[in-house]
């Protein structure tokens, strides 16, 4: 039957691969403690009907489809389970549009996120969508985890800059989701619905994406506190402030430490807290990082830094950005991306070190406390089973505790199989039931990345 159905396949797509080092390859995204079954062949179409025509072959042949992009997620949700077909959509990667007039583009999934930015700054325009992984992931895969980054607490998460979709589904039929105009309202939101389903109902062939008038200049300040509950503080006085920063970044004691011992920047050991914010209104920005400076000293501020130009800004940020480099040289990096209301911030991290001090494991905290989605990391030696069980009780018990304070399990990175289980106690009996309900009308026969998001 296997080798039937590649062959059937290579009769429809040029682009199929069995080769058994490719395909190991391409089992993982980067996501640690998902398992990765083995797949049966890898296809990299570069049409909507050569997708049609791969999902017509798999739903006849039983055979289940995971789709990938830059398989840069951390969750799990990009990964081989065994018999499946990989479908690759890297070279569907064109800009099919950019419209100066609607303030739209209409792109291919496999565009990845950093060039679409840069064409459409070309024609002075901005996709404010920014994950850390920017340079290397898709759009498509934006859009199956509703991605966030640094500037979402200004504009807001991949969801609201997608207005339509053309998705392939389970059976190979084609329905286009949304509309081009900004407003549009007839029948239900299936572009919502498909937003952040992470390759379960459909494959994503074609979005049409809103776009904004390229931003003005940036201006940053850093400023450091005494303890995490002053920097919150400020944080939330920040944003009562009606100031409205496009980026407002939050690193406690122990992710500054890990940063400074990295790479030598001066920053302070003896600090609970750093906030970094930043204002892109060109030269109103002066003001803005002048104001959130008096927000800071008002609240307690050791020290406020404010940039005068854009060199000064990027050093001030660069500390953020090494964030990643300077936890992975410690040991295995375990990250969650738990969201709660602002108000329950300090609750929150105050948790976590105890949860770190339960369970005998390091855990950073560094996040976007302008929208409350913080990304506790637990760092740990993989040659030390002990250490790694501990780690594992410690993600979930942070998870946990994230649903206590009333927030969720995910902000950006998704569910995949990472969080599956922690899904089922989010959601709720009823809930639970209605997303199964809705999975079985777009995929009945459960090809669609099986036992991601729903076990």
């Amino acid at each position: 039957m296997k080798d039937e159905f590649i062959d059937r396949l290579r009769s429809v797509l040029a682009d199929v691969v069995d080769d058994p080092d490719i395909l190991d390859s391409h089992r993982n995204d980067h996501a640690t403690f998902c398992t990765a079954g083995v797949p049966l062949a890898l296809v990299r179409p570069t049409s909507t009907a050569e997708v049609q025509e791969v999902m017509r072959l798999a739903s006849e042949s039983r055979v289940p489809v995971v789709t990938q992009g830059g398989r840069t997620g951390l969750s799990g949700a990009a990964n081989a389970v065994d018999g499946c077909l990989l479908l690759s959509t890297t070279r569907l990667n064109q800009i099919l549009e950019i419209s100066v007039e609607d303030q739209v583009a209409v792109v291919q999934p496999g565009v990845v996120n950093a060039s679409l930015s840069r064409a459409v700054l070309e024609k002075g325009l901005f996709y404010p969508p920014d994950p850390s992984s920017w340079e290397m992931s898709t759009i498509g895969g934006n859009i199956a985890t509703n991605a966030g980054g640094l500037c979402c607490v200004k504009y807001g998460v991949t969801s609201d800059f997608i207005r339509g979709l053309e998705v392939v589904l389970a059976s190979g039929e084609v329905v286009r989701t949304g509309r081009r105009p900004a407003k549009g309202v007839a029948g239900y939101d299936l572009t919502r619905l498909i937003v952040g389903s992470e390759g379960t109902l459909g494959v994503v062939t074609e979005a049409t994406l809103a776009l904004r008038p390229a931003p003005e200049s940036a201006l940053t300040a850093a400023a450091t506190f005494r303890t995490i509950e002053d920097g919150i503080a400020a944080a939330a006085a920040v944003m009562a402030s009606g100031l409205r920063p496009s980026l407002l970044e939050f690193l406690d004691q122990p992710t500054l430490r890990a940063i400074q011992d990295y790479r030598d920047m001066g920053l302070p050991s003896d600090v609970g807290s750093m906030l970094l914010a930043q204002s892109d209104r060109g030269a109103r920005a002066v003001d803005d990082v002048s104001r959130i400076a008096e927000i800071c000293t008002a609240h307690g501020a050791i020290d406020v830094a404010e940039a005068s130009d854009a060199e000064e800004s990027a050093m001030l940020l660069e500390a953020r950005r090494l964030v990643n480099a300077a936890l992975e040289r410690l040991g295995v990096t375990l990250i969650d991306d738990v969201s709660v209301p602002r108000s329950q911030l300090v609750t929150l991290l105050r948790g976590i070190a105890d949860i770190g001090t339960k369970y005998d494991v390091l855990i950073f905290c560094p996040g976007h406390v302008g929208d409350g989605n913080m990304h506790p990391t637990v760092v740990f030696d993989r040659d030390d089973p002990a250490a790694e069980a501990r780690a594992l009780q410690a993600f979930g018990a942070v998870m946990e505790l994230g649903l206590r304070l009333g927030g969720t399990i995910t902000g950006e990175h998704g569910i995949g199989t990472l969080k599956a289980q922690w899904l089922e106690t989010e959601l709720g009996p009823v809930g639970l039931e209605l997303h199964r309900r809705i999975k079985a009308a777009f995929d009945p026969l459960n090809l669609l990345n099986p036992g991601k998001v729903l076990r």
